[in-house]
């Protein structure tokens, strides 16, 4: 009799511990959805990995940026955003709050703040790289960035991946998984957007 007693209280404790830890995964999930500045997971890749991406922004932009003449995508229009920087953003409705023209970089950097190496970020524009000048960098360049989309990106040494002279977008949009609306996003490219 006692041993089935025993052998009940562990079976007790065994789900308890089993319960806590299923919940606290789901806040963890929870944290990462709505918390702006998450710390990523080990276990994720740290390619295209924006979970420590500043998913707002301040909608100011760097100087000598220029505004596109003639965007396709009017400042005030609603676009399709078709691509997945982050969780919930394919699929988004967005509005345009900025149209700039300038070369949109892919790099790949360590960050200022340690961990392991970003493989091909999304996108760093032209006039967020110290020093920049004129000519746009060319693939195996080594730049400093100064932008500071995700923690530990401003200063850090990155290498140009590949470079696109385009029009980039300043957006608003809701995410579709839920997630609070995000204000301000840089930078999303034409490529990445569709028509309502």
């Amino acid at each position: 009799m006692s041993k089935k007693i025993g052998m009940g209280i562990v079976s007790l404790i065994l789900a308890f511990t089993l319960s806590a830890c299923a919940s606290n995964d789901e806040e963890t999930k929870s944290d990462k959805n709505t918390n702006t500045e998450t710390n990523s997971s080990t276990e994720e890749s740290t390619e295209m990995d924006h979970s420590e991406m500043n998913h707002s922004g301040s909608g100011e932009v760097p100087e000598g940026l220029k505004e596109a003449e003639n965007p396709t995508y009017k400042v005030g229009s609603q676009a399709n955003l078709e691509t997945d920087h982050m969780e919930g953003m394919k699929g988004a409705e967005a509005t345009i709050v900025g149209a700039y023209e300038t070369t949109a970089y892919v790099v790949s950097y360590t960050p200022t703040t340690g961990g392991e190496k970003v493989e091909n970020h999304k996108w760093v524009i032209h006039e967020e790289i110290e020093n920049a000048g004129d000519e746009k960098f060319e693939p195996g360049t080594e730049v400093v960035l100064n932008a500071d989309h995700m923690e530990g990106m401003k200063g850090a040494t990155a290498e140009i991946d590949s470079a696109e002279e385009t029009t980039v977008y300043m957006v608003d949009y809701t995410p579709t998984n839920g997630g609070e609306k995000v204000k301000n996003h840089k930078w999303v490219t034409e490529s990445e957007l569709s028509s309502k």
